[in-house]
């Protein structure tokens, strides 16, 4: 594997993670959202990875050998949850229902605050793999010296 593929997969890897961190984000800012655009409260929303083959530009594709092992992260689907809304009573709530009920986001904030903390992490190890992918490259620049 070469340098520019090393960056290209650890590039996969942040903006994958970016999105999942901005999802997260979305999660926690609309906890207690009770009412959206297509009704009913918020629903909480989960990023979906994939792992795909490297693909370079088709004139690189075509002229160099198939290296199967490396793969790269994509983001394929938002799924958006389905569970049942909590339910809390709050008779004087404008969003309350007949019976003085209102419906809440199923959103866990210590399940989104694990969930942001493990997508902080797998960021920072892609930014680290890609300082090493460039300590690398700029070592192999200075052995012509």
């Amino acid at each position: 594997m070469d340098f520019s593929t090393g960056l290209r997969v650890s590039s996969s890897g942040l903006s994958a993670q970016r999105l999942r961190m901005n999802t997260i984000s979305s999660n926690i800012a609309n906890i207690n959202t009770t009412e959206t655009h297509e009704g009913g409260p918020y629903r909480r929303k989960d990023v979906v990875f994939e792992a795909i083959p490297d693909a370079r530009n088709f004139g690189e594709i075509l002229t160099s050998a198939p290296d199967r092992n490396t793969q790269r992260v994509q983001v394929t689907d938002v799924l958006v949850d389905r569970k049942a809304p909590i339910m809390k009573y709050e008779p004087n709530h404008p969003n309350a229902n007949p019976e003085g009920y209102v419906a809440y986001p199923n959103i866990n904030l210590m399940e989104e605050m694990t969930n942001m903390i493990q997508a902080t992490r797998s960021y920072e190890a892609n930014v680290s793999a890609m300082q090493a992918t460039k300590d690398m490259a700029m070592r192999a620049l200075e052995i012509g010296r």
